[in-house]
């Protein structure tokens, strides 16, 4: 036998109006989260990250990620361009002093700040005319680059491998001697391609570019102690703290993300 229920009118509109509450409740909620789940995320990060955040990316994508787009350059460039108000979501430095600053700036949040990688410097030359190198205190430059020879980094005053080298050298009590013989360039990338093109004989770079690079060989690895530790801070951006940003910033610094870089050379945290 089925049973009938009378309700009253108003008994009758309060059960509607419930209901048409409950399911607008559920329509929103998914929007809400696949519109955090499907933006795209902008990473500023150093150009030494370049090969290892594109294979992260990659990885990312494939496991059902959003789109993730990269913007690579100087640690200080990057610094800079937030500063004017170019949008990312997550910045990767190259050194704490960038970091540091987007911190002064009010342009990163401190709270996500997380050091995650280490590297190590090192001097390149072209592979067909690399010797071995000594590097010590008071080492013989005039030796070491003749008379005209050249030693490309980053620019000394901005670029962090430049500012790497130039403490390098000043704590090796050589600068004075290296500074006029130095070429200054936008990024690591850029001054070891001037090394990997011959166009200087030298050159000093990260450990894990040489690696990458063609025609160019490691021919000494500076003192630890003649420089800060390499280091690599990664933080998200202010104003960018998104659930896509959060997921893919917890994806770099994870361990499938660790796996890649210990696989370019990076040592990880």
């Amino acid at each position: 036998m089925t049973t009938f229920v009378h309700l009253s009118r108003g008994m009758a509109l309060g059960l509607i109006l419930a209901a048409t509450v409950a399911v607008s409740a559920r329509a929103e909620q998914p929007a809400a989260t696949t519109a955090g789940a499907t933006s795209t995320v902008t990473t500023f990060a150093a150009a030494s990250l370049t090969n290892a955040f594109q294979d992260i990316g990659k990885v990312y994508e494939a496991k059902g990620g959003p789109a993730v787009r990269f913007s690579f350059a100087a640690s200080s460039a990057l610094a800079k361009q937030m500063e004017a108000g170019a949008p990312a979501g997550i910045f990767a430095s190259a050194d704490l002093k960038w970091m540091d600053y987007t911190d002064g700036k009010g342009l990163t949040l401190k709270d996500t700040r997380v050091t995650v990688l280490g590297n190590t410097l090192v001097l390149v030359a072209p592979a067909d005319s690399a010797k071995p190198v000594t590097i010590a205190k008071g080492m013989d430059i005039g030796a070491l680059l003749g008379p005209t020879g050249r030693i490309a980094t980053g620019l000394t005053d901005s670029v962090p491998v430049g500012i790497y080298a130039k403490t390098a050298f000043t704590s090796l009590g050589v600068w004075d001697k290296v500074a006029p013989r130095i070429v200054g360039a936008e990024s690591v990338r850029a001054a070891l391609a001037l090394v990997e093109r011959g166009e200087v004989p030298y050159g000093v770079v990260y450990a894990t570019d040489a690696a990458i690079a063609k025609n160019v060989k490691v021919v000494a690895t500076f003192p630890a102690d003649s420089h800060p530790p390499v280091e690599y801070p990664f933080a998200l951006v202010k104003g960018q703290d998104t659930p896509a940003t959060r997921n893919f910033f917890a994806f770099l610094v994870g361990p499938e993300a660790k796996e890649i870089y210990k696989k370019y050379g990076f040592s990880v945290r």
